[in-house]
């Protein structure tokens, strides 16, 4: 069997790119008209390339998967061997609160300082947060799409998808150039998000979230699945609390990531505030303090002093405000 060849015949008909396809009469004809060499030369003159499931170079833990791809397209100068590094999914709501667009962030950020791949989908929302996080660690982070491999999906993030390239990473699809969105092609996208990954993160997820699906397809190839827990007043939490009845593993921290795909996490050393900076007010946010009038109350500071302190803590990258609201 072709691979690349049942990849377009699929892309042309509109269809799942399935090995029983191989035996139909009607793909041993596209087949034999299939000039392969001139569509991975097409492919080159773009910037794209081919992997084949056959390839050395294909990742193990996709080629394990029930209905593994027959291949993947790659977009980005990073070879292959990326995606077969210790890798961890992180995924979620796209209407995500702000709280969830910062777990999302500082998670991607400290696992790729670890040293681990953070893969996701390039979606807004909790995709986008768990790429800017790799990239604010100046590390190499995959995206996964859900329709040809040529397209900035959604359009907004192109720029982020630039930057996702510059950084050293790739963006990757099943689907070959010029293939739609379409909603069936993303519960596709999601089993290739899931089984490229040791474990998948949920963040955010409401009760029927993509977000769950890239879970279940995890679990079903016995994979971890963490999921950060949520306010049970808000919808967007009862996907992932419903995760954590059913015995996900709580993410508290990136550490309980690292040790949940065997990485053990590095020692680190306590923050220190900049000099003349009260440490009451870092112990206050740490202690659940959000607002600036939550923390006057706490430390028992001047207003105009913790104005000053949160200023300086924010300039030391100690703390991150947003609207209205400071965490560490």
């Amino acid at each position: 069997m072709n691979e690349l060849a049942l990849t377009a015949f699929a892309a042309a008909h509109d269809c799942h790119a399935a090995d029983r396809e191989a035996r139909s009469q009607r793909f041993e004809r596209f087949e034999a008209s299939f000039d392969e060499g001139a569509y991975i030369a097409a492919l080159g003159e773009r910037g794209l390339r081919w992997l084949a499931r056959s390839d050395q170079a294909f990742p193990v833990r996709l080629r394990a998967i029930h209905d593994p791809p027959p291949g993947l397209f790659l977009r980005g100068a990073a070879e292959p061997e990326l995606l077969a590094q210790a890798s961890v999914a992180i995924v979620g709501a796209r209407s995500c609160t702000d709280y969830g667009a910062h777990v999302a962030r500082q998670l991607g950020r400290e696992l790729t300082a670890a040293g681990v791949v953070v893969i996701s989908g390039l979606a807004r929302g909790i995709d986008g947060w768990a790429h800017r996080g790799a990239l604010d660690a100046h590390g190499e982070t995959v995206a996964v799409l859900g329709c040809g491999v040529d397209r900035d999906y959604p359009r907004a993030h192109a720029g982020l998808a630039a930057q996702i390239f510059a950084s050293g990473g790739l963006v990757v699809s099943e689907y070959p150039p010029g293939v739609a969105p379409a909603p069936w092609r993303f519960p596709a996208r999601n089993r290739i998000v899931a089984g490229l990954a040791l474990a998948t993160v949920v963040v955010e997820a409401r009760e029927r979230s993509g977000a769950l699906i890239t879970a279940d397809l995890a679990l079903e190839e016995g994979r971890e699945v963490l999921a950060v827990p949520g306010e049970i007043t808000c919808a967007l939490s009862d996907g992932t609390n419903a995760l954590l009845r059913l015995g996900a593993v709580p993410v508290t921290c990136a550490d309980d990531v690292l040790e949940a795909i065997g990485i053990e996490p590095a020692a680190k050393p306590e923050d220190e505030p900049p000099p003349g900076t009260p440490r009451s007010v870092l112990a206050a946010i740490d202690g659940g303090a959000q607002t600036a009038d939550d923390i006057a109350h706490a430390t028992g500071l001047a207003a105009d002093a913790v104005a000053a302190a949160l200023t300086e803590l924010e300039l030391a990258a100690l703390v991150r405000a947003s609207a209205g609201v400071y965490r560490r």
